[in-house]
Parts: structure tokens; sequence; C-alpha cells
């Protein structure tokens, strides 16, 4: 299969929305990409919506219960900080950049989620220091490229101020460029997470978010000016994306208070999680509810079904774990929940069941002002697709396409194959020969 381009690099601004493309039109960067681009204003993404099952589909074009990263953070009831899916070996079958390695591309990936120990040529994994005896730089360097992750933090790393949001970002942007300038890498991903954080703490069309889109705009143009002063931009593809959108929120739900009530979780004397026969596991706009026996999940069924009857209790619907397997979520869950609009899950135990969420929480870290992980089809609730350059058609609008859809559409830029997907290859933005 011939390639369509010399080069694909594919920047993921986390929680760019829809919405947002009123102001991306406006902005002197995103406006240069857009009026030579092929796009998708709405793409649906993936159940639940949430960062690492997002991430993972747009490299391996399946839903999250055909790749294994079916959340965040695993199921560790009993850690105050459960761990992350970092590492590749989590994901199964391939993925865009097992393919790329395949074929003899040279690869380079910057904080892309579940990525830990993959084989990338230039990798600086998204990996958090989760222990109290962990460093935040030994562990990315366990498992990254050491020399490359040496080079970066050398050049750039007054820049940040551990994982703090928008350091972290200018960071990864000054990384990204000297990449392109000196290493010139045939598939490069970039995550940036500015955009994210600012609604999480403030809020979905606060100012804060506002400053963040600002700010990756002046991101992406200095991208674009490494790219042309390297002499690559004429044979590159420049893909801008979002993997979800969010949704403001006001009340915290908080299940495992009435299955603690319920005699279904026990605490020790410090209060943590000591056994449990049914566990809420949030993915903040939808949660999963796992159970250890029969005998539990028909308790747990009856209470779901009574807290739904009653809108002020914040579950819109409750799916079976085999239905929310046949929308791409994990079936091994016993059940599945959504929340209604205004209202998230967490995985608190302590006091009431549902809490209205205050300034005060926020900024404490309890609670956070937006979230995602909602149902993909939730109304203005879609994210965006913007591609443009070497295998690009210019001007091309699609009315819809799933998140599933960029991965084979990315393997088909690189003459690659990435087996059975989800997703399909968009031809109507390639230029094929």
């Amino acid at each position: 299969m011939a390639r369509l381009t010399d080069h694909l690099l594919v920047i993921s601004f986390d929680c760019l929305s829809s919405l947002d493309l009123p102001l991306l039109e406006k902005l002197p960067n995103f406006k240069e990409l857009l009026e030579k681009a092929a796009i998708c204003k709405h793409v649906e993404t993936v159940y639940p919506s949430v960062t690492y099952p997002c991430h993972t589909s747009i490299v391996t074009g399946k839903v999250p219960n055909r790749h294994g990263v079916v959340t965040n953070t695993l199921l560790q009831p009993n850690r105050p900080s459960p761990d992350w899916y970092w590492h590749r070996r989590h994901v199964k079958g391939t993925t865009l950049y097992d393919e790329a390695k395949k074929a003899g591309l040279s690869t380079a990936a910057l904080l892309w989620p579940v990525t830990a120990k993959a084989k990338i040529d230039f990798h600086m994994p998204e990996i958090f220091a989760n222990r109290p005896w962990h460093h935040q730089i030994a562990v990315s360097f366990m498992n990254g490229s050491k020399r490359y992750q040496i080079e970066m933090n050398n050049k750039f790393g007054y820049l940040r101020k551990g994982i703090a949001q928008p350091d972290l970002d200018d960071f990864v942007t000054a990384s990204t460029i000297h990449t392109i300038k000196t290493k010139q890498p045939n598939l490069m991903l970039i995550h940036l997470v500015d955009l994210d954080t600012q609604r999480h703490h403030h809020g979905f069309s606060s100012k804060e978010a506002h400053g963040a889109i600002h700010r990756h705009d002046r991101r992406l143009g200095e991208i674009v000016t490494a790219l042309k002063e390297s002499g690559m931009y004429e044979q590159t593809t420049i893909v801008a994306l979002g993997d979800h959108s969010s949704l403001d929120h006001t009340r915290a739900v908080k299940l495992n208070v009435l299955l603690k009530e319920s005699g279904l979780i026990q605490l020790n004397r410090r209060g943590m999680v000591k056994d449990w026969q049914a566990y809420c596991k949030s993915n903040d706009g939808s949660a999963y509810i796992y159970v250890k026996d029969e005998q539990t999940k028909e308790k747990v069924r009856a209470l779901l079904h009574s807290l739904a009857v009653n809108e002020d209790n914040g579950i819109e619907f409750v799916l079976e774990g085999a239905e929310a397997g046949l929308r791409g979520a994990d079936e091994h869950a016993a059940f599945m929940v959504e929340a209604r609009h205004g209202f998230y899950f967490t995985e608190h135990h302590d006091g009431e069941a549902i809490d209205v969420i205050t300034a005060e929480d926020v900024v404490a870290g309890k609670y956070t002002h937006a979230s995602h992980g909602y149902l993909p089809t939730k109304e203005d609730y879609s994210t965006v697709f913007i591609a443009a350059g070497k295998g690009i058609q210019q001007n091309v609008e699609i009315g819809h396409m799933r998140l599933v859809d960029e991965g084979p559409t990315f393997a088909r830029l690189l003459g690659l194959d990435l087996g059975k997907t989800d997703g399909k290859v968009i031809e109507e933005f390639l230029k094929l020969e």
C-alpha cells in the first residue's frame, strides 16, 4: 500500500470541543490550518469518553473493550491514588506506532497516553510518580527513551513545574519543536492537556479555558513554524484533533457511600477500603459497578434502579454489563450508570451520597467544575478533526465521523494496515491515487 505522506504529525488538544470552533476560526494559526483543511466538526468519541480509552482508540481504531483500555485507572479500591493504564502492555493488538515501526518508519510520542515501555524511537511517556518514594523524572526515564528524555530535560526542563499546567504543555511544545528540527520522525504523536486541566478546574466556558485555547493557538503556530524551518512542511500531514468534550456539573454522586451503607464496602480503622462486594468505579460522567457474586449483583441492581426513578439522584440510565459491552465499554462490569446533566460520579465513600460542589471543594482538589466520560451522543458533546498538508484534500468537510475512524485514516496515510478495526478510512479526506 503506497504512502500518501512522508511525515504525519498528530496533535491531540485534550478536551477540544466542537463548540470551540467559532473561536478557533478567529485565531491566526488555527485559522490558517482550517483554510486548507479537511475537517469534521462533529466527531463522536468512545464510551466511556475519558482520555486513556480515547487516545488508545485513536491509535488502534477500536472501541475500548476491544483494545482493552476501558477507563483511565485500574480497579484498586484499597489505594488512595490508583495506578493508571500507563503501559503499552494494556493494549490488545497492534497500534499505529507499532505498525510504523514494523515498516521501518521513525516514531516519536510526547505524553501520548498508554505508551509507557512502548517501542517508540523518541519517547516521552505520560506516566506519573504514584508512590511516595517515586521521582517523576526517574519514572519517566524508566518507561521511555532515556537519552532522548535526558536531552529534552536538559534543554527545556526549566519550562516546567512537575506536571502543572500550562507549564507542562510549554515544555512538551518546546520538545516537539526540537524533535522536528533534529529527528524529523515519520510519525509524531503529541498530547497537550492545558485545556482539559482548565476546564476541570474552572468550567467549560471559563476565561481560563479560553486562555488555554489561545495558548494552544500559539503552540500550534510554533510547531508549524518549526516544520517550515526544518524543510518538512511540504512533506507533512498536520492533524489537530480532540479526544472528547466536557460538561459542567454542580453535584457529585458518591455511589460508594450507598454501597458502604448497604454493607457492601468495608473500611479499616484509617477509613480505607479493606474489602468490598460491590464497588463504583468512576469515569466521571459515567461509572462502572463491579460486584463479586450474583447475590450482590441482584442487591445492587435493585438499588440502582430505585435511585434512577428520582432525577435528583443524578442517574440518567442503568446498563447491564452486556449492554455496556455493546456500546464499547467494559462488559465485565456488572452495571454501567450514566450521569444526568449537572452531575458526575466520584469514588468517594465518605459524607453524603450527593454533594453540592463548592469552589472550595475544587480548590482543595476534592471535586471539579466540569468533566467528561459521558455517553458520546449527548448533546453538544462532540469533538473535532482537522487535517491539512500532504495527502489531504483541501476544503473538504464531512458531517459526522467517529473517533475510531482516525486510526485507520492515519494508517492509510502512512501506507499501513491496522487489521480489523471498528472504524473506517475516511477516504473523502485523502488524495488517493
